[in-house]
């Protein structure tokens, strides 16, 4: 601990883990209510496994949407599995969760954007390498830091 506290990257790996029980929840017992989810990721990881075709038509990000139809959901310790239908063709994806760059639910304003920052000497020294937002509303993070986020709006 000489370096510091990692609070970007402990906070990274905390909205990783969110999303995981979340998934492993939907996994078990399916969406309720209203609920759906945007997850949008970068297709350039090495770890994401898709068609080439789907590769090819979104060859730096793809969001996709979980709620109608969708198989095979398993939710693994570095990321999760899924079957979606893209125009009739079933189709299956592995999405690393590193890999992941927003999650949303629209149907109880929920969202978190992960924003990885460059590598430097100085983000790595202040443990700000990466940011994760809980809140999807503009785009006022900071540089090099992960966004605080007010509660006021749930308060009673």
């Amino acid at each position: 601990m000489a370096r510091g506290i990692d609070y970007g990257g402990m906070m990274h790996r905390a909205m990783q883990r969110l999303i995981a029980d979340v998934l492993e929840a939907v996994a078990q017992e399916g969406l309720p209510g209203e609920h759906h989810f945007f997850i949008t990721f970068d297709t350039r990881d090495p770890d994401v496994e898709m068609a080439d075709w789907l590769r090819e038509r979104y060859p730096e990000e793809m969001t996709i949407v979980v709620q109608h139809w969708f198989e095979n959901l398993e939710v693994r310790p570095d990321g999760f599995t899924i079957t979606l239908n893209f125009g009739n063709s079933p189709e299956p994806l592995y999405v690393p969760f590193d890999a992941v760059r927003t999650f949303v639910d629209p149907s109880v304003e929920f969202g978190l954007r992960f924003e990885t920052q460059p590598d430097d000497d100085e983000d790595e020294e202040d443990g700000e390498d990466e940011a994760a937002s809980g809140d999807e509303g503009g785009d006022d993070t900071p540089k090099g830091g992960a966004e605080v986020v007010s509660l006021d709006k749930w308060r009673k």
